[in-house]
């Protein structure tokens, strides 16, 4: 059964229709990565899936009993707030502290439960934040933008520790990203929204779609067109999943 599913979802905000008649599901151990431009809809999108968002037409369904981990693009501490990385792991609800020290070994921050939150890098802050979703044991692992204000090595490195992490526990993900070159390896679907979806399919099949290359181009901004170039000898350039209208 689908971790969820959507049928013609659309959801209006501030009296503007930010999606339209968005059908999409996610199975079991799939990753999928969502892209858009800014203002595509993209987190909008995230947010009904998880019901923090109200669907103006259409529905969403969930397994039963589906565990959701989830990491925002950011979160904001008050700098004169302390609180340690244990503390801050055991909000709302108090965990153990060999668990997380185990979930905090597990995304790479050994012996870190004792810093403050304020006094971490933004690659520890937002490695922290995944940790705290991995605590609810999570069937699905959402990602909204969760590398935004890294660089380029804690971008890779964050990916990484994904796949293994995703390896590991065994539930699927799935990522809002501007990160392009990053659903290369990483994704077994990629979904192009722009208020509705655009085209989906495989990273090459998205990345010869000609909805895509509109909204991205074939610069150094279009990573997934140079993917396609580099493997067109093995893959058409039919983007069989097109909805644009």
């Amino acid at each position: 059964m689908s971790l969820i599913s959507a049928r013609n979802l659309s959801v209006r905000l501030d009296g503007r229709d930010v999606l339209e008649n968005v059908n999409f599901t996610i199975e079991p151990g799939e990753i999928v990565t969502i892209v858009g431009p800014n203002g595509s809809g993209k987190s909008t999108f995230v947010r009904a899936l998880i019901g923090a968002a109200s669907a103006r037409k259409g529905d969403v369904g969930r397994r039963e009993g589906l565990k959701i981990g989830y990491v925002p693009q950011r979160l904001e501490i008050d700098p004169t707030l302390p609180i340690t990385v244990a503390r801050f792991l055991g909000l709302p609800v108090r965990r153990d502290a060999v668990v997380i020290r185990e979930t905090l070994a597990r995304v790479g921050l050994e012996d870190i439960s004792t810093r403050q939150m304020t006094a971490l890098s933004g690659g520890q802050f937002q490695r922290v934040l995944l940790a705290r979703a991995l605590l609810v044991g999570p069937d699905l692992l959402i990602l909204d933008e969760a590398t935004q204000g890294l660089d380029q090595p804690g971008v890779a490195a964050f990916y990484v520790l994904i796949e293994k992490v995703r390896r590991e526990i065994d539930c699927a993900v799935l990522m809002v990203s501007h990160d392009l070159h990053v659903v290369m390896s990483a994704s077994d679907r990629v979904i192009c929204i722009n208020g509705h979806i655009c085209c989906e399919g495989t990273p090459t099949t998205v990345s010869a779609a000609p909805e895509y290359r509109a909204l991205f181009g074939l610069g150094t901004q279009g990573a997934l067109a140079l993917y396609q170039h580099q493997h067109d000898h093995s893959h058409g350039p039919d983007c069989g999943h097109n909805h644009a209208g």
